[in-house]
């Protein structure tokens, strides 16, 4: 059975002319069908069980990084000299993170306590737990800086108790203690004479409050209505907006909760979140695009005006009394001690800062905060907030304790939460958004080419076949007309 090769052809065209419709198609299609699978894979939903158990159970490694600012001579500062200080560390802990409480509302919100604690791992940390540190005495100075002005009797009488108590402008305790809290019988005495401004009884530490605790009941939005409100906070322990500050806006609870943002985003976008332990809500703007290992990500970092006072940007008025910029005073969230928040070293702060104390040395590589986004799925990739606890020491009169101290910001620690997406979870990541989108898109496009070609070909091929079969049409025609029209020469010979 012969072939026909212009039907052959013709059917090649049109395969090629669907693969190119195809082609032209998925352009379109594509990044719709990409779109969705994210939509469908960042909103929080049990039925989606890596996803969800991913937010329920965050499986990234997380990591606090503790470093202390040890007094080199605190005797001189109570003669009224410029605090010299070291840093010591870093000591690390290893942070484990579980979402409890889990509750789902109708309004497509979700409720949840977050508890965390922490674990020491020696073999990260440039020390031990038993390492001795010198530190300004929070107890002393903030209770100081809280009696300023009450009766000189009753500062008499703080300070009498502080004697008793051996207690001193200065402490020194090993970092465990001091981290995690040490027996002070004037934690009691202060509970009982000033009630209310210690949250705790018995034990002091730093972080006496944040191991095997929880962040308050948080509710935040699924995203299963509208996937540009997911994980944004609708509630705090019940609050809509907080009542630390001074201004409405100061007082808004904005963003997410710190973990998660909504996907799609842009270089125009922003980072804002809660923060319980800032006691606001902070906002990171983008800086730069970037890459881990092969996703890309946007990187996002803390303004200059984040911690700014209020005559340098006016809206931080509302978190004042204000000192010097690159200070938060949160002592209204904090029993009114006089503690401040800062980035570490003061990077990003007042230079008068660094002139009241010797021995710092801020730097962006070192001491900014960023985080890392994929912007396509507000998944943090890369994450390193660090933040710097600071205390105001002044000489108070009726305090003997207090000496000559001249007023100053003392930097007692600065800490770094970090973690980074590594491992199976980081594979997952690739495969899903960097290599399946990829092959899409070579797909495509090469349906396209494919495509075309096969048209182009066959259209070559086409005009070929009728062309032949034409040349052998005219070549029939000819010997047609020979022997119907006119006598062979031969033939004519033979008969002669």
């Amino acid at each position: 059975m012969a072939i026909n090769k212009s039907k052959v052809a013709v059917g090649l065209i049109v395969a090629g002319v669907i693969t190119v419709f195809l082609g032209t198609v998925l352009v379109f299609v594509g990044p719709i069908i990409i779109d969705d699978q994210i939509v469908k894979n960042t909103m929080i939903d049990p039925k989606n069980h890596m996803s969800y158990t991913m937010w329920k159970d965050v499986p990234v490694p997380f990591f606090m990084s503790v470093y202390f600012f040890h007094i080199l001579n605190p005797l001189e500062i109570l003669d009224g000299e410029k605090p010299m200080v070291e840093q010591r560390g870093p000591y690390v802990y290893r942070k484990r993170i579980q979402k409890d409480n889990i509750t789902f509302h109708p309004n497509h919100t979700v409720s949840y306590r977050e508890y965390r604690q922490y674990y020491f791992e020696p073999s990260m940390s440039a020390g031990s737990e038993s390492d001795n540190v010198t530190i300004p005495n929070m107890l002393v100075l903030g209770a100081a800086a809280m009696l300023e002005k009450k009766s000189v009797f009753v500062r008499m009488a703080a300070s009498a108790a502080f004697t008793s108590f051996g207690e001193e402008a200065f402490v020194t305790k090993t970092v465990g203690e001091l981290m995690w809290g040490y027996d002070s019988q004037l934690v009691d005495f202060l509970n009982t004479m000033l009630p209310g401004m210690l949250p705790i009884s018995g034990k002091f530490g730093l972080f006496a409050e944040f191991n095997n605790s929880n962040t308050g009941l948080f509710t935040i939005f699924t995203g299963q209505d509208d996937i540009r409100n997911v994980h944004k906070v609708d509630s705090w322990n019940g609050l809509t907006q907080l009542d630390y500050w001074q201004t409405p806006q100061c007082n808004m609870i904005n963003g997410t909760a710190g973990q998660m943002w909504p996907p799609f985003m842009t270089e125009e976008s922003t980072l804002p979140f809660y923060s319980p332990d800032a006691c606001r809500s902070l906002e990171l703007v983008y800086q730069r695009p970037g890459e881990l290992k092969g996703i890309p990500l946007f990187r996002f970092v803390a303004p200059k005006t984040l911690f700014a006072n209020g005559a340098d940007y006016a809206p931080n008025e509302g978190f004042c009394p204000c000192r010097q910029s690159g200070l938060l005073n949160v002592s209204s969230c904090r029993h009114n001690s006089s503690v401040f928040i800062s980035h570490p070293h003061f990077f990003n702060g007042d230079p008068a800062l660094l002139d009241f104390v010797q021995g710092l040395n801020p730097n962006e590589e070192e001491h900014g905060l960023f985080i890392d986004i994929h912007p396509q799925t507000g998944v943090p990739l890369n994450v390193s907030i660090r933040l710097q606890l600071n205390i105001l020491m002044k000489k108070v009169t009726g305090i003997s304790q207090t000496g000559k101290i001249s007023e100053v910001v003392m930097p007692m620690i600065w800490f770094e939460e970090s973690g980074y997406i590594d491992g199976p979870i980081l594979t997952m990541f690739h495969t899903n958004l960097v290599i399946l989108p990829t092959v899409m898109e070579y797909m495509q496009y090469g349906f396209i080419a494919l495509g075309l070609a096969t048209v182009v070909i066959a259209a070559v091929f086409l005009h070929r076949v009728k062309r032949e079969t034409c040349d052998g049409s005219a070549a029939s025609d000819g010997s047609t007309s020979t022997s119907t029209g006119e006598k062979d020469p031969l033939l004519q010979d033979d008969i002669d």
